[in-house]
């Protein structure tokens, strides 16, 4: 993940000094991505997509004031996230969207029964806590961003994405021993 950062901060460094493929190079490396973490909120494509071009006309906007060039990800990942709460709150009847968490039973690829009955349990459990817990969760273990990242990312401090993750783990705890 480091040498991910290095690339991008060395990307960014590039466009900034002029050298216009730079950004085509970024694009291809975070377009996806961004798309991911729209649809995450929003759970449209074809919303996600727009609020993923969006986020580019902000962030190639924006580009030429980034101070520190490795903390790119996180950055650009904070707009994609802002662009995405600010559709939410202009479209109120998708607002429940981040509750609303559906699962996607071809996601799973275990043969195991008892696996699957697990994930399942477990899925419907996290579907289960606050919003701002959730979320934590899910940047933590299936994206796995460091404390500091989600702290970034969601413009919280690190013990504030601590704290959402310990009580996140306790409620989980009490559902899943019922």
């Amino acid at each position: 993940m480091k040498k991910e950062r290095e690339i991008d901060s060395i990307l960014v460094q590039q466009f900034q000094s002029g050298k216009k493929d730079a950004l085509a190079i970024l694009v291809k490396r975070w377009h996806k991505t961004f798309c991911e973490k729209a649809y995450w909120l929003v759970k449209d494509t074809d919303v996600a997509k727009d609020i993923a071009q969006d986020s580019w006309s902000v962030i190639i906007s924006k580009i030429d004031s980034l101070k520190k060039p490795d903390s790119f990800g996180s950055w650009a990942l904070r707009i994609v996230y802002t662009k995405s709460l600010d559709w939410i709150k202009a479209n109120k009847k998708f607002k429940n969207n981040l509750d609303d968490y559906k699962y996607n039973s071809t996601g799973v690829e275990d043969d195991e029964s008892t696996n699957v009955a697990i994930k399942l349990k477990l899925i419907s459990a996290i579907n289960t806590l606050p919003a701002h817990q959730k979320m934590v969760i899910r940047l933590f273990y299936t994206q796995e961003y460091s404390l500091i990242e989600i702290s970034s990312l969601l413009d919280i401090s690190v013990g504030t994405v601590k704290s959402r993750l310990f009580h996140a783990r306790e409620r989980l705890k009490q559902i899943l021993k019922t």
